[in-house]
C-alpha cells in the first residue's frame, strides 16, 4: 500500500501551497486567509517513481476548544495519527510561535518520520529567517518556498528513502479480491461476518471499530475469494460528522488491492456527498464496484421504494451508472447470499477479451452507423482498434487525429460496447492513439 504523507501546520503557512506543489497540480484552494482549507484534501503522488498519498490538512490551532477551529484541530489529529510520514510547515516570516512549539512537543511523542520545514525562504537572503526554527531541538530543518519551488525536491530526496519502490505487491491470482469499503457505521464488519458466516471482525455500532485492512480468504462452491474489511478510525471526543471524512484515507489503501469494491451505504440516509466521493475514487483507478445499500430492513416501504433509491443513486452518482446495485440486511442477512451472483458476474466481465476480430468488425458498424467527426475537411476514421488489458476492459483506438475526437463520442463507443460485448455492470477504459492507416475492414 501507498505510504500516507500529511502537511500539517498552523493555519496560514503555506500548506496548500505546498500540497499543489507535491501534487504538481492546483488541487488545493489557495487564498491568504487563515482556515482556507476546513477539511483534508487529498491527492496521489509520485517521487521518482515512488508512489505515496499526500493529504492537506486545516490549520492546526493546539488552544482551539470549540468552534470550526477546534473541528479541524480534531481532523488534523486524524491526519497525524493515520499518516506514515507528517511534514511540519511553518512560516519562517512569522517565526517560531508558541503554537509551533506545542505542535513540535505533540509531534515528539509520535514514533512517526517529521520533516521540520520552514517555508516563505525565498532565497539566500532570507535563509536567516529559519536560525530561530533550530530552538525546537531537532537535528534537520528544511527551507523551502512552496510558492516558488526552492528547497522542494531537497525535502523530497530526503523523503524519498522511506518511500516504496514502485512494485506490484505479489497476488494470489487464484483468488477473487473484494474489499468491502464506505464510510464508518454502514455495517462492513457486519456484513463481512454474514458472508462468512461467522464473527470474523469486531462489529459495534461505535463509529470507527475496525483499525486495520483485515484479509480473510475463504472458499466458497470451489471459488477462492479474499475479502478486505476496510478499516474505519477511533472515534475521538467531539468528533461526530466530520469522521466520517476520513473513510477516504481508508479506502484509498484498499481500492488498490481489490478487483472489486462493495460499496456499502445507509439505507437509513440515502447516498451522501461521502459515499459519493468514496465511489468516484473507485472509479477513478477503474475499480468494478457494486453498491449495496445496507440496513433496508429498517426502511419503510411501498411498490416505489427501490425506484426512488435507485434513481436517487444514479442521479448523485451518474459516473457509476452501469454498477449493479443491491438492497440488503447484513443483520437479518435479507439477500446478503445475492452478493455472490452479482461479485461473478462483474468479474466475469472485468476480466473478459475480446477478440480483435470481433471487436474491429463491431467497431466498424459502429462508425458506420455514427461517424466521427470530421478532422481538417477530412474523415477521422479509425484505423484500427486492439484491447491491451482487462481490470479493467481497456481499449486503444487508432485514428488519424486523437485530439478531434470529442468526449461525446468517446461516451458513443463505450456504450456501444457495452451493448455490443455485454461489459454493462463494468468500468470501460478507452484512449485514442494517433495511427496512419487505412480505415478498419473486415
Amino acid at each position: 500500500m501507498r505510504p500516507v504523507i500529511a502537511v500539517i501546520g498552523r493555519p496560514n503557512v503555506g500548506k496548500s501551497t505546498l500540497f499543489n506543489r507535491l501534487a504538481g497540480r492546483g488541487k488545493a484552494i489557495v487564498i491568504n486567509e487563515p482556515g482556507a482549507t476546513r477539511d483534508r484534501n487529498y491527492a496521489d503522488g509520485d517521487w521518482q517513481g515512488r508512489p505515496f498519498v499526500l493529504i492537506d490538512t486545516g490549520g492546526f490551532e493546539p488552544a482551539a476548544t470549540d468552534g470550526i477551529l477546534a473541528q479541524m484541530r480534531e481532523q488534523t489529529t486524524l491526519a497525524m495519527e493515520e499518516a506514515d510520514i507528517i511534514v511540519f510547515l511553518m512560516d519562517g516570516r512569522d517565526g517560531l510561535t508558541p503554537a509551533d512549539r506545542e505542535i513540535a512537543a505533540m509531534l515528539r511523542e509520535i514514533d512517526k518520520p517529521v520533516f521540520h520545514v520552514v517555508n516563505k525562504i525565498d532565497g539566500p537572503k532570507h535563509e536567516q529567517l529559519a536560525y530561530d526554527f533550530y530552538g525546537l531541538g531537532v537535528e534537520e530543518i528544511f527551507t523551502l518556498s512552496a510558492q516558488h519551488g526552492q528547497g522542494v525536491f531537497e525535502l523530497m530526496d530526503a523523503m524519498v528513502h522511506l518511500l516504496p519502490e514502485k512494485v506490484e505487491a505479489p497476488r494470489d491470482e487464484e483468488r477473487l479480491r473484494i474489499a468491502v469499503i464506505g464510510k464508518p457505521n454502514v455495517g462492513k464488519s457486519s456484513l463481512i461476518n454474514r458472508l462468512l458466516g461467522y464473527e470474523r471482525t469486531i462489529a459495534n455500532p461505535m463509529p470507527g471499530t475496525t483499525r486495520d485492512a483485515i484479509d480473510t480468504p475463504f472458499e466458497r462452491q470451489g471459488r477462492k475469494y479474499l475479502l478486505v474489511d476496510t478499516a474505519g478510525i477511533r472515534r475521538k471526543s467531539r468528533v461526530s460528522l466530520t469522521l466520517e471524512k476520513y473513510s477516504i484515507v481508508q479506502a484509498l489503501k484498499t481500492i488498490d488491492r481489490c478487483d472489486i469494491a462493495l460499496i456499502l451505504i445507509d439505507a437509513a440516509e440515502g447516498i451522501t456527498e461521502q459515499d459519493v466521493k468514496i465511489a468516484g475514487l473507485a472509479h477513478e483507478r477503474g475499480t468494478a464496484c457494486i453498491l449495496a445499500v445496507n440496513k433496508w430492513d429498517l426502511v419503510v416501504k411501498d411498490n416505489e421504494t427501490i425506484g426512488v433509491y435507485v434513481k436517487d443513486i444514479k442521479d448523485k452518482a451518474k459516473f457509476l451508472d452501469f454498477a449493479p446495485i443491491i438492497f440488503i440486511s447484513a443483520l437479518s442477512g435479507q439477500r446478503v447470499t445475492k452478493i455472490f451472483d452479482l461479485i461473478e458476474k462483474v468479474y466475469e466481465q472485468y476480466t473478459r477479451r475480446i477478440s480483435t476480430g470481433d471487436l474491429n468488425r463491431a467497431v466498424r458498424e459502429f462508425t458506420d452507423r455514427n461517424p466521427p467527426s470530421r478532422s481538417g475537411g477530412r474523415p477521422n476514421a479509425f484505423a484500427y482498434v486492439t484491447q491491451v488489458a482487462v481490470k479493467p476492459p481497456t481499449f486503444i483506438f487508432f485514428v488519424r487525429d486523437p485530439r478531434a475526437v470529442h468526449f461525446s463520442y468517446e461516451r458513443y463507443l463505450a456504450n456501444q460496447l457495452r451493448e455490443a460485448f455485454g461489459f454493462d455492470t463494468v468500468p470501460l477504459r478507452i484512449f485514442f492513439k494517433k495511427k496512419s492507416k487505412s480505415p478498419l475492414s473486415s
